[in-house]
């Protein structure tokens, strides 16, 4: 937060100039020590969200609120979805025109993303994961899904359509979207979020993750333990080698959507401990 000042010219009669000086005095000293208190506050960080994958910003709603209420200010850029390296860095970019520390928040596959583009940027102070993917360096989303039983994102749940530039866009069948991702919300909710989702290009699943920030930088981690896109068994698994402060929710894997209030207690705390 940016104090300003402003100057004023005050008239006094000739009679008052002595007075005037010990004012001026005064309003000086008193200036510099608000201006040495505000250098020595601590400012709050700019917290910023990444969606995941059959999402937009808009998932994150109810977490922005919250947020922008409690009086963070809160970033929430576009996830193109393309791949963990082309994604992460535009992300990185993005999180390079900020000022100040961060706190970056992946949910899902946007947890890839996060994971990368906090690499070597020292205003990121804290990691915070939603039902995400916490990958180690070479992880794909297939191999840490094969590694575990459990996820309802099968080829047979999703929609291949052909995008530009010979990419295979996969969509979750709009059937199937509730089951696999959002059993705690309501149908008619569900529909809506199935209907709006943005794809993600098949390739993607196959695409290594980079280094990982997490080897330096703290990270928190939510764990709905009704998840059935990322098994429950994967997400302890990668937060356990995280080393994260894990928080579980009784929540499908949009705990963003259905568990606000909890996913947004842990980035304060997140916050709060950079």
């Amino acid at each position: 937060m940016n104090a300003r000042s402003q100057k004023r010219n005050w008239k006094l009669p000739l009679s008052l100039a002595g007075l005037a000086i010990v004012v001026a005095t005064t309003v000086s000293a008193v200036g510099a020590s608000a201006a040495t208190t505000a250098t020595h506050s601590p400012l709050k960080p700019t917290i910023v969200l990444e969606h995941g994958a059959w999402a937009d910003g808009s998932s994150w709603d109810r977490v922005v609120s919250r947020l922008q209420k409690a009086g963070y200010i809160v970033d929430v850029p576009p996830n193109p979805l393309r791949g963990p390296a082309s994604d992460s860095a535009y992300l990185a970019s993005y999180l390079a025109t900020i000022t100040g520390p961060i706190v970056l928040v992946g949910h899902s596959y946007g947890g890839f993303v996060t994971t990368d583009a906090a690499t070597g940027n020292p205003n990121v102070k804290a990691l915070v994961y939603v039902d995400a993917f916490i990958p180690a360096q070479g992880d794909t989303l297939n191999s840490l899904l094969g590694q575990f039983p459990g996820t309802s994102i099968t080829p047979a749940a999703l929609n291949f359509v052909p995008s530009a530039g010979g990419v295979l866009d996969a969509y979750i069948k709009p059937a199937l979207f509730r089951s696999i991702l959002g059993s705690d919300l309501s149908s008619k909710k569900a529909a809506v979020l199935a209907a709006t989702q943005e794809p993600i290009a098949a390739a993607a699943l196959g695409e290594p993750s980079g280094a990982p920030a997490w080897t330096s930088i703290p990270s928190w981690d939510v764990i709905g333990t009704a998840d059935h896109a990322i098994p429950v068994a994967a997400q302890k698994f990668m937060a356990n080698r995280a080393h994260s402060v894990v928080t579980e929710v009784d929540a499908s894997h949009l705990s963003l959507v259905s568990q606000p209030r909890v996913v947004t207690d842990v980035i304060e705390s997140a916050a709060q401990h950079s």
